[in-house]
């Protein structure tokens, strides 16, 4: 059995890859964290121009059609290059349309989110960190939705939002409208910015019930995708500065215990990508596995990530704590992987209650 990635796949993220290279350098990044948010749209455009927009969205409403997997090779890249785009909000949108929307939201929303024209996001958290389903307090009644939402992406320029509501089910509330009001949420990963939501009896059109453990689970293997890109070039980051740094004549990397340190987190990062690897597989294919797969993957991924960032900060020595060292940009947005959809304890208690335990 093949478990390599098909010739697309390697093309697709191949592309994604040399455009994150050519146009979003780490000083382009720091710009953006520095508070100079044109750079975001600018890259935005770009990513749009080669179909990153609605990879996922059937063809026949302007997508390529594909599925997780594909998305997720995307996600990778994305982390590794601390790009500061609308990704992960806009996917989850275009994903909980194409599952659960009707036809007449589908042929109104999926052409526009696909091309560039809409951009889509969504908030399901609430008060408390609250990320599951089960625990959604937003109401629901007579194509209105009342509640508070936190931690919505790019909630102040989208134009869409997938909304969770009480009894685990989502709705489509048209952000900019009467009663949907975005309020700044300072966050600790300026690459993905957040603001919270009010929701004052907004118009709101429901999705298909069973639609919102689906598109968590499509939430959690994004993350941790993003998660092992980052944790990897935060390993070619340690390793580059131990190879340049001098001490006592020679560069640090010659000393053995640094070599042991950067050993460790190679070996703490590389091994998982077969986690997510499955997991997103699992999502299309194996459909009875996708939520235990998910929950693991975000759960393992992000975790090992974040101790590679701790590591990261002690190779680089008394600069790697600072705002002057780029480590910082890397380690936030795995916090930001980490903590977002929920903690890795929230998920693996979910792993021991779907297993049975």
């Amino acid at each position: 059995m093949d478990f390599s990635l098909s010739e697309e796949q390697e093309l697709l993220q191949e592309t994604v890859r040399g455009f994150v290279q050519k146009e979003c350098p780490a000083q382009t990044v720091r710009a953006v964290f520095d508070g100079a948010r044109e750079d975001e749209a600018r890259l935005w455009r770009g990513l749009l121009e080669i179909g990153i927009g609605g990879l996922t969205v059937p063809e026949r409403y302007g997508g390529a059609g594909l599925e997780l997997l594909d998305l997720a090779l995307v996600s990778e890249e994305l982390g590794r290059g601390a790009v500061p785009v609308p990704f992960l909000g806009h996917s989850l949108a275009c994903l909980a349309i194409t599952l659960g929307g009707s036809e007449a939201q589908r042929e109104r929303w999926l052409p526009q989110l696909a091309a560039g024209d809409a951009l889509g996001t969504l908030a399901l958290a609430e008060s408390g960190s609250s990320w599951e389903p089960e625990s959604w307090q937003t109401k629901l009644a007579a194509g209105r939705a009342t509640g508070h939402k936190e931690f919505v992406p790019a909630g102040d320029t989208a134009q869409l939002a997938v909304i969770g509501c009480a009894g685990g089910e989502l709705a489509l509330v048209e952000l900019g409208a009467a009663g949907a009001g975005p309020a700044p949420s300072p966050g600790l990963d300026h690459t993905r910015p957040h603001v919270a939501l009010e929701l004052r009896d907004a118009p709101a059109e429901p999705l298909a019930s069973g639609t919102a453990g689906r598109l968590r689970d499509a939430g959690l293997v994004l993350l941790a995708a993003d998660a092992f890109g980052a944790g990897q070039r935060l390993v070619r980051m340690s390793a580059e500065y131990a190879m340049t740094r001098q001490q006592f004549g020679q560069p640090i990397a010659q000393f053995q215990a640094m070599k042991h340190q950067l050993a460790d987190m190679a070996v703490e990062v590389d091994p998982t990508r077969g986690l997510w690897w499955y997991a997103a597989h699992a999502f299309d294919q194996a459909l009875e596995d996708a939520p235990r797969a998910a929950a693991l993957a975000k759960a393992h991924i992000t975790e090992r990530a974040q101790q590679v960032a701790r590591d990261a900060v002690e190779a680089h020595g008394g600069l790697g704590f600072t705002w002057e060292c780029d480590v910082q940009i890397w380690f936030k947005r795995i916090v930001y992987d980490r903590l977002f959809l929920g903690s890795p304890e929230l998920h693996r208690e979910r792993i021991a209650v779907l297993g049975g335990w």
